[in-house]
């Protein structure tokens, strides 16, 4: 685990191997624990990081007012601390759009974007009725007592969470913050990156399950539309947290992808 200051916040960060940096992004309700499936795997072959963003993990948590170009901005910092150049980038949901707005205001940063099951913001890629949909599930969630509070979103696997990562989700659901959900939902409900798409200059991966009922196989094909020469690879089976649900699917396609832009 690394720290790096930005802005008066601490991020955490994981950091294993050498080679070429990967930098993973996790979703909502998450950490960079998230990523351990890769940590394990590609370490042999790249500088493998997960971040714990602000407000989750071991980072420190998030201002009132921080915004989707602040979470950019510490982002920037991690990858500018591992003194290795531009790195790929890789989000999953929140993550995703996280991975965007860095490409936004820091593109020198960004070797390759790999954008997993995501969205240009909910604003961005969904009908306007799931979006407000999603921002009254979210108000009930947040509105519970703090011994009620469940942050586990709906629609996050094809089947049931794959039984070997269930402690680990349990793990991460017991350290969630509900301040810091606030702010992912709300900022991910008003996000519109859609002007950022047809900007991306980087050799660009949608990688998305082929069951995925959060962020459905519509949204990344509007990606592949407006992102040029974005490529895009199912994994069959699989739901919104492919990574997990995956694994071997998953790193092999990260690897290869990395492997031919590094």
């Amino acid at each position: 685990m690394v720290m790096v200051q930005c802005n008066g916040l601490e991020v955490a960060y994981y950091r294993v191997g050498e080679g070429p940096p990967v930098v993973f992004l996790h979703g909502a309700a998450g950490d960079g624990r998230l990523w351990q499936p890769q940590l394990d795997v590609l370490s042999d072959a790249f500088t493998v990081v997960a971040w714990d963003e602000p407000g989750a993990g071991r980072s420190s948590d998030v201002p009132a007012s921080f915004g989707l170009t602040d979470y950019a901005h510490c982002l920037a910092a991690v990858v500018e601390s591992l003194r290795l150049g531009p790195a790929h980038i890789a989000g999953l949901s929140w993550g995703g759009t996280v991975a965007l707005e860095l490409y936004r205001h820091h593109p020198d940063l960004v070797k390759t974007l790999i954008l997993v099951d995501t969205y240009a913001g909910w604003k961005g890629s969904l009908p306007a009725e799931e979006v407000q949909a999603r921002v009254e599930g979210a108000r009930r969630m947040l509105a519970a007592p703090p011994d009620e509070f469940d942050p586990t979103l709906p629609g996050l696997f094809a089947g049931e969470p794959p039984a070997a990562y269930v402690p680990l989700l349990d793990a991460m659901d017991a350290a969630v913050r509900p301040d810091t959900m606030r702010t992912q939902l709300a900022l991910m409900a008003e996000a519109d990156q859609r002007n950022v798409l047809p900007t991306i200059s980087v050799p660009t991966l949608l990688l998305w399950g082929e069951q995925d009922v959060r962020s459905p196989l519509t949204v990344a094909r509007q990606f592949q539309k407006a992102i040029p020469h974005s490529e895009l690879v199912v994994i069959p089976g699989a739901g919104h947290v492919s990574n997990l649900e995956r694994p071997q699917e998953f790193n092999r396609t990260v690897r290869d992808f990395c492997h031919a832009h590094s």
